[in-house]
């Protein structure tokens, strides 16, 4: 589940153990629901569920119209959390069905993120895009020695997914363009809360760096913090 603030896990937490309550008549639903607040510490048992879910259509007798509608509105889940944990499911039960056999107390549990992360190498092995050794340690990482997703990242992603130098660049202009938009938005709604001078300084710092960022994307916000 995506990190949030106690507070609004809390929150979470108030509104599932709601609807675990209210649908207590129906067992398999409650049971999903249950599952939900406690998958963190167990998420194996959820992607189960999940994906007998799914394979059933059981959200359908629950009112819902499509899974993703069920598991977005019940459970408070999304979609790359779900995706991520039936797909790590099922890579397990194909290609490592012992790992679900373990009790998470004796024999730990790799994360659903770091499952995904060793599904991932594996497709990329079998395209022939990452060599045999290379899938091996990322498979003793993830399920021996129980590494976590950040540093399973740090030691293979590069190996097996490489960036593209380009791309990446394109990436951090495009995060530098919507910063710079943000600002301007914010500037124009200051009106005479900063001294003008300091104002007119950052507006014409904000105006050259969008000057300076390439292609046609910037060309509205370029125009916008001139006329700001």
């Amino acid at each position: 589940m995506e990190p949030r603030t106690d507070a609004a896990r809390t929150q979470l937490d108030a509104a599932l153990a709601e609807a675990q309550r209210r649908y207590a008549g129906d067992p398999e639903r409650a049971d999903l629901i249950a599952r939900t607040r406690r998958f963190k510490s167990s998420w194996i048992e959820l992607a189960e569920a999940l994906s007998d879910c799914r394979q059933r259509e059981r959200f359908r007798a629950w009112g819902f119209r499509t899974f993703e509608d069920y598991y977005r509105r019940e459970l408070r889940l999304k979609t790359h959390t779900v995706d991520k944990l039936i797909g790590s499911f099922a890579f397990l039960r194909h290609a490592a069905p012992e790992v679900l056999r373990r009790d998470g107390v004796n024999q730990a549990i790799p994360g659903f993120e770091a499952v995904d992360f060793l599904r991932r190498a594996e497709e990329a092995r079998l395209s022939g895009q990452a060599d045999e050794d290379t899938v091996a340690e990322v498979r003793r990482a993830v399920l021996e020695d129980n590494m976590s997703l950040p540093r399973v990242s740090r030691l293979f992603k590069e190996t097996l997914f490489p960036t593209d130098a380009n791309e990446d660049q394109r990436r951090r202009q495009r995060e530098v363009y919507r910063t710079a938009q943000r600002l301007v938005d914010l500037l124009e709604g200051l009106g005479d809360s900063l001294p003008p001078p300091l104002l007119h300084q950052v507006q014409d710092a904000l105006t050259a760096l969008l000057r300076a960022l390439p292609g046609e994307e910037a060309e509205g916000t370029k125009g916008k913090a001139r006329a700001a």
